[in-house]
């Protein structure tokens, strides 16, 4: 298939967003709340996953009690939600969606944010229009990307097989395939390249990169 029919579906954190030490700063806050150290970045991309809980439990080495997960989700989001305001969009982001939608190719965003914080977020760095659909997460828990990534496509009416999603997680690339898309991984946000190679898919340092990956993923 064609680069030009390509629709990419871009994750938000870690990937248009360049959040990475926000994220870390407030999960070493939820560190102190059940008395861990804190994490340098380097050991927080080596245990990070999804779902949540199963993180936690790597940094507890055991599985956290509903009120320990309680607490550190609350302490996670207080202060992660405290920092946003001084995030900025990932090199070349802006440049990217730009071009990527005056080629006459369409692209949408989809993320595990909370839909109702995600969507002022995006508006806030002036990108909303170049999505033809932003979707967040719209319930409390999360067992991972692939349910929101199913209802995403489903919405989008586009055929899988055109589609690339491009994010920073193992989530990601496991969402894509089980929605039949392919994926590629950037190394700017939680994970760790030596986790991310393991997906088998392109690992790129650069959005730019990833936009070239996606284009000849669809070739």
């Amino acid at each position: 298939m064609e680069s030009h029919l390509t629709h990419i579906v871009w994750d938000w954190n870690g990937t248009l967003l360049h959040d990475v030490d926000a994220m870390l700063a407030a999960v070493n806050a939820s560190c102190a709340e059940v008395g861990l150290p804190p994490l340098t970045l380097e050991r927080y991309r080596d245990l990070f996953c999804v779902p949540v809980p199963r993180f936690y439990a790597r940094l507890l080495g055991r599985a956290p009690t509903d009120i320990e997960c309680r607490a550190m989700d609350a302490s996670f989001y207080r202060h992660y939600e405290a920092s946003t305001k001084n995030t900025v969009l990932a090199p070349g982001a802006k440049q990217l969606l730009v071009a990527w939608q005056e080629a006459g190719l369409t692209q949408s965003l989809c993320s595990l944010a909370p839909h109702e914080s995600l969507v002022p977020l995006v508006r806030t760095h002036g990108i909303e229009r170049h999505f033809v659909r932003v979707d967040g997460r719209k319930n409390q828990t999360s067992t991972g990307k692939a349910e929101q990534l199913a209802r995403h496509v489903a919405a989008l009416n586009v055929d899988p097989h055109r589609m690339v999603v491009i994010g920073d997680a193992l989530d990601d690339a496991v969402a894509a395939s089980r929605a039949g898309a392919r994926a590629v991984l950037y190394t700017g946000g939680s994970h760790s390249r030596a986790n991310l190679m393991s997906a088998g898919v392109p690992v790129v340092d650069t959005l730019a990169e990833a936009v070239q990956a996606a284009k000849r993923l669809s070739a």
